[in-house]
């Protein structure tokens, strides 16, 4: 046997043994209990199949969480393990998924590894950020935020091995110390981010810049009813730049009905300006090549005018059981300008049923564009049901993007995970 198989199968067996999970299926655990999941399936990527011992599993303990990845997939015909997974050195290191300390929003956060939604003040410049789009280019990045009361910041970096994407936000309450009812609460912040190479060439000089400022002011800051208003500016450095005005609101338990966040927008956008430039597509648009053309995301601002805009999110639960998070953008006069992000969990209202759904679409003209599964889109379901208290039989279909070097582009990547998968739930304690 092959000796990376050899190792492989030692930390499949080790991690059988030591580690617990917050929840590969989702909702299986709540927050601050540990359970382990691994499983056994089918996966079937670009036309070819293979046999899968896939262990996606996380420790929660207190603020504490770490996830772990490791796909081990065997061609059916040939025997042999997927190499694109374990073609890098830096392969072996991405077995850790991610290692965080809190949560976003709270006095403390930080995460490393795998970002899959980074966010940025209200969005207006790096809105759901993922830096693991790219399925074997995953990528270990940074994120971390301190909230001292009356200042802050926000920091994130894509890629702790090279000086890629990074950026923060810093913001200060300068009448905090008087204590005034809601002025006690006003912001003014101040946000950076770069993209230092795009294309990875020395050779070429494509760096991006954009910074920007802001100002909020809470109305209404109470336990269950939080609401107020903000406004942005931002500019790309050597393009446009453009404004944003907007409200949001925040409902948290009422009449134990529903705990949900709304936010509208209205943005006022200048020539060769996009606004979230560093969305969730990000890792794809930034550098592409199709033939002998290089397309780079910089290069689309040359062609954006100005022009008036909406962006609208909705995030929450209702009846404490359906999780959701949606976001949606377009342009007045832009055709194809529409862009959604949508999530939604079921995490325990069916006996022995939890499912999750994430998906992406771009370049969304009318209402039909929204759900069609093409190039533009990216998207992850899994459902699983419990047949024993200890056994889950779990399926994951995954779209997301691959570099293919023979065509010199990236082509649609399609997965299909059924598993029989192991759970076992305690109680770890600790932290709120």
């Amino acid at each position: 046997m092959h000796r990376r198989t050899i190792f492989f199968l030692i930390i499949a067996l080790a991690t059988v043994g030591v580690v617990f999970s917050q929840g590969y299926v989702p909702g299986t655990a709540l927050m601050n209990q540990g359970m382990f999941m691994g499983g056994v399936g089918l996966s079937v990527i670009d036309g070819n199949s293979y046999v899968t011992v896939h262990l996606r599993p996380e420790l929660a303990i207190g603020k504490f969480g770490i996830g772990f990845e490791i796909p081990l997939r065997y061609h059916t015909e040939t025997g042999h393990i997927r190499t694109e997974d374990w073609n890098d050195d830096y392969d072996y290191f991405r077995i850790l998924r991610y290692v965080r300390y809190g949560h976003k929003g709270e006095t403390f956060y930080t995460r490393v590894g795998a970002l899959d939604a980074t966010r940025l003040g209200h969005g207006f410049i790096m809105n759901y950020y993922n830096n693991s789009l790219l399925y074997d280019q995953r990528k270990i990045g940074l994120e971390l935020d301190v909230d001292a009361k009356y200042a802050g910041f926000e920091a994130m970096t894509n890629n702790l091995g090279r000086a890629e994407i990074f950026g923060g936000r810093v913001y200060y309450r300068p009448l905090w110390e008087m204590q005034t009812p809601i002025l006690k609460n006003l912001a003014i912040g101040a946000t950076f981010v770069t993209d230092t190479d795009p294309d990875a060439l020395d050779a070429t000089d494509d760096g991006i810049t954009e910074f920007g400022f802001d100002i909020e002011l809470p109305f209404i800051k109470t336990s269950p009813l939080q609401w107020g208003i903000y406004a942005d500016y931002a500019t790309i450095n050597d393009f446009g730049s453009g404004t944003a005005v907007g409200t949001e609101l925040q409902m948290r338990g009422i009449a134990g009905v529903f705990d949900l966040t709304a936010q509208l927008e209205r943005r006022f956008l200048g020539d060769e300006f996009l606004p979230g430039y560093f969305g969730p597509f990000y890792e794809l648009e930034r550098y592409q090549v199709d033939g002998n053309t290089v397309f780079r995301k910089k290069d689309s601002l040359k062609q954006a005018k100005e022009t008036h805009g909406t962006f609208g999110l909705l995030y929450g639960h209702v009846l404490n059981a359906i999780q959701l998070l949606g976001t949606f953008e377009r342009l007045d006069d832009q055709p194809n300008s529409g862009r959604l992000h949508l999530e939604a969990t079921l995490p325990n209202t069916l006996p022995k049923i939890a499912a999750r759904a994430m998906y992406d679409r771009r370049n969304i003209e009318g209402f039909g564009d929204a759900f069609d599964f093409d190039e533009d889109s990216v998207a992850r379901a899994g459902l699983g049901y419990k047949i024993y208290p200890f056994l889950i039989l779990y399926g994951d279909y995954v779209w997301t993007f691959r570099f293919d070097e023979a065509a010199n582009k990236y082509k649609v990547q399609k997965r299909f995970e059924p598993q029989i998968a192991l759970s076992f739930t305690f109680g770890v304690g600790g932290g709120r």
